[in-house]
C-alpha cells in the first residue's frame, strides 16, 4: 500500500515491523520520530493492529498510519481505523499528534485525506470520539465536518456520513 499524500503530510501505513517498532518505543535505522512519539494513544494503536494481524490478517487499507510531516520526514504523530468496515459501511478513526505539532492544522489536514480515502475505499460513515474536556480534538472533528451526535459522562461522539464519490 502507498502514502497518502496531503499538502504538508504523508500518511504512511504501518507494518508489523513499525507496529513492533512503536510498542517497543524504539525507531528503525533511518526513522526520525519528533519528541513524544509514540504516545501512550500511538503504542494503543499499534498494539491493537498487531492484535488484528495476528487474529485475521493485516487489516490494511484498514489499519493505522503514521502521520510524517513533508519537509523533514519526521514522524509527529498517527491516525488510522479501529478495524474494517462493519456491514453497514461504518468505520470508528483515531487520531494523536506529538505536543510539538498541535495547534498547526495537520490534524485536521490528516483526518480530511483519511476521510478522503474511507470514502474511496466505500465507507459509508465514520465515527470518532474524544474525551469531553479535549476540546482541541473535538474542534478538528468538527472542523472536517463531523457532528457531535452524543455525550456520556467521559467522552463525547462524533459522526459523519461520507457521500460516494461522484462517477466522473
Amino acid at each position: 500500500m502507498t502514502d497518502l499524500d496531503t499538502p504538508r503530510l504523508l500518511l504512511h501505513p504501518m507494518n508489523a515491523s513499525d507496529a513492533l517498532r512503536v510498542v517497543a518505543g524504539t525507531p528503525g535505522e533511518g526513522a526520525h520520530w519528533a519528541p513524544g512519539y509514540p504516545s501512550p494513544g500511538e503504542r494503543a494503536a499499534a498494539e491493537r493492529f498487531l492484535d488484528t494481524c495476528a487474529r485475521s490478517g493485516d487489516p490494511s487499507p484498514f489499519g493505522s498510519y503514521e502521520i510524517r510531516r513533508r519537509e523533514d520526514g519526521e514522524v509527529i504523530g498517527g491516525l488510522g481505523f479501529h478495524g474494517p468496515p462493519d456491514t453497514t459501511g461504518a468505520v470508528t478513526i483515531g487520531y494523536g499528534l506529538v505536543p510539538s505539532a498541535r495547534g498547526t492544522g495537520y490534524a485536521s489536514e490528516a483526518l480530511r485525506a483519511l476521510l478522503r480515502f474511507a470514502r474511496d475505499q466505500g465507507v459509508r460513515r465514520v465515527h470518532g470520539d474524544a474525551d469531553l474536556d479535549n476540546i482541541a480534538s473535538r474542534r478538528v472533528m468538527e472542523a472536517v465536518g463531523m457532528r457531535l451526535m452524543e455525550e456520556d459522562e467521559k467522552l463525547a461522539y462524533y459522526r459523519i456520513d461520507l457521500e460516494p464519490r461522484a462517477e466522473e
